[in-house]
């Protein structure tokens, strides 16, 4: 038994490696996609919304099919997406097929992120060092992502998106020999709606909702900001991403493996109040090497946020649960850069980044809130 607990375990790491690899190259597949086919801004911004709306779906897709066709049938038709998706780009430059191919890699990485919270969630003696694990194993794809595409786009583009359709069935393939929950396990997993009346199902997912919004609009805006307001030089902008997501891997393996959290939900506050100070701080600056130094800051604070809350849910981490919570969660990474980018049109960018304070704010709320209920 703890043998297989060990294996499904295993397999959400991995695949959540591939993930990050697949998913966080969406946004270079696209910049190369409007070189070659010179598609318009307004056409590059559909594909990335279809790309969230597959995303905020999938969750909800999740929990209705499972009920029916069983855990393992569920996963592996949602997940086939990153394949399939990738190869529709690899091979046409319809408009149509093109939205429907970052239609389904959008379900295929909010599959992904439900499968892997279960797998890791439920067969790891340390939920929260396992999820921050996972989230590590993330952050090492995204780190990855940029290399390899550059590498491959040498090239061509064909190559560079097909590569990663060969990536995508590398992690199909992980949970095809994998083995998942049967169909009556599954079944009575979506039958509990127990979940809906606890508060602290809500209030952990009002916080998720934030550290998304927070974390999406800085990933989306902050290489833009630092360009447009003179901070940061162009080519030198650009690596601001990879400060962030190596700030995050590098806190996250911490809380893994050197400085595992005693007590978690207070440990949420603490990290809510530090990144909202970094962020405060990085919107007052005008010097290049304080604004990378507080933009890691700022990762390095929020890095456990995310998988610390997941773990928090305890018991009630079951496909039907996380069906519900993350596609809500998810959300936010949605709504925040729009209200910024609405924002900046009106008023400056300037002013669109300062709106981020909101969701920051909102987690500091949301983690004392959490900590202040009692253990179940």
């Amino acid at each position: 038994m703890e043998q297989r607990n060990t294996r499904l375990r295993n397999a959400g790491f991995v695949t959540f490696f591939f993930s990050g690899i697949c998913t966080i190259s969406s946004g270079v597949v696209v910049s190369l996609l409007q070189e070659e086919y010179g598609f318009a801004y307004g056409m590059t911004g559909t594909l990335l919304s279809l790309l969230s709306i597959g995303n905020l779906l999938a969750g909800l897709l999740a929990g209705a099919l499972v009920g029916k066709m069983g855990m393992k049938p569920s996963v592996l038709l949602l997940t086939i997406g990153y394949a399939v998706g990738y190869g529709l780009m690899g091979l046409t430059g319809l408009p149509i097929l093109l939205a429907l191919a970052f239609f389904i890699v959008g379900i295929a990485k909010g599959s992904v992120l439900n499968t892997c919270t279960i797998l890791v969630s439920g067969n790891s003696a340390d939920r929260t060092r396992g999820m921050n694990t996972m989230h590590a194993c993330y952050a090492c794809g995204a780190l990855l992502c940029p290399f390899l595409i550059s590498a491959a786009a040498r090239v061509s583009t064909t190559l560079a998106v097909l590569a990663l359709a060969a990536l995508g069935l590398v992690l199909w393939l992980v949970y095809l020999f994998t083995p998942m929950a049967g169909r009556a396990k599954a079944k009575e997993a979506v039958t509990d709606w127990n979940f809906l009346r606890s508060s602290r199902f809500w209030l952990l997912t009002g916080l998720l909702f934030c550290q998304n919004a927070a974390e999406q609009s800085v990933v989306g805006w902050m290489v833009t900001y630092f360009k447009d307001s003179g901070i940061i030089a162009g080519t030198l902008a650009a690596y601001t991403v990879t400060v962030m997501w190596g700030a995050t891997l590098i806190g996250r393996l911490l809380i893994a493996f050197v400085f595992p959290l005693q007590q978690p939900r207070k440990a949420m506050v603490f990290m809510a109040v530090f990144c909202t100070a970094f962020y405060f701080a990085m919107m007052q600056t005008h010097s290049q090497l304080p604004a990378i130094l507080l933009l890691f800051a700022f990762a390095f604070s929020m890095a456990g946020m995310n998988p610390t809350a997941v773990a928090s849910a305890g018991k009630m981490t079951t496909v039907t649960s996380m069906g519900i919570m993350l596609p809500v969660a998810s959300s936010g990474a949605i709504l925040m850069p729009w209200v910024i980018g609405k924002v900046a049109e009106s008023a400056g960018l300037a002013v669109g980044m300062a709106t981020n304070i909101v969701p920051c704010v909102g987690l500091i709320v949301f983690a004392i809130l959490v900590s202040r209920m009692r253990e179940e």
